[in-house]
């Protein structure tokens, strides 16, 4: 299983950036929650948003109102389109899946590779 990220780049305060990331594979069985996180510089991961299988987002409080999480189970993709972006959103955003293989009967943590966001002030 793979999840490929991409979308990051650097953008202005007050700018957008929309996040993509697609998980693939052929032992994929089934992708439950989605979701990603950011690491900036000299601080712990943190969740951003998360959405489950049913479509049910979850929002850290740094972001609501800013950000929206959106999947497309189809395609086993997520979305995150990030409007008003602060200088604070600066960090390195990791998308995470988890994952049913096709054959185990537990789900898995599957990680992105982490996509870049820098916003200038």
């Amino acid at each position: 299983v793979q999840l490929q990220a991409s979308g990051g780049g650097l953008v202005q305060a007050g700018g957008s950036l929309r996040l993509s990331c697609a998980a693939s594979g052929r032992t994929i069985g089934s992708v439950h929650d989605m979701g990603w996180y950011r690491r900036a510089p000299g601080k712990q991961r943190e969740l951003v948003a998360a959405i489950t299988s049913g479509g049910t987002p979850t929002y850290a409080n740094s972001v609501k109102g800013r950000v929206t999480i959106s999947r497309d189970n189809a395609k086993n993709t997520v979305y995150l389109q990030m409007n008003s972006l602060k200088p604070e959103d600066t960090a390195v955003y990791y998308c995470k899946a988890d994952v049913i293989r096709i054959g185990v009967a537990y789900k898995f943590d599957f990680w992105g590779q982490g996509t870049q966001v820098t916003v200038s002030s």
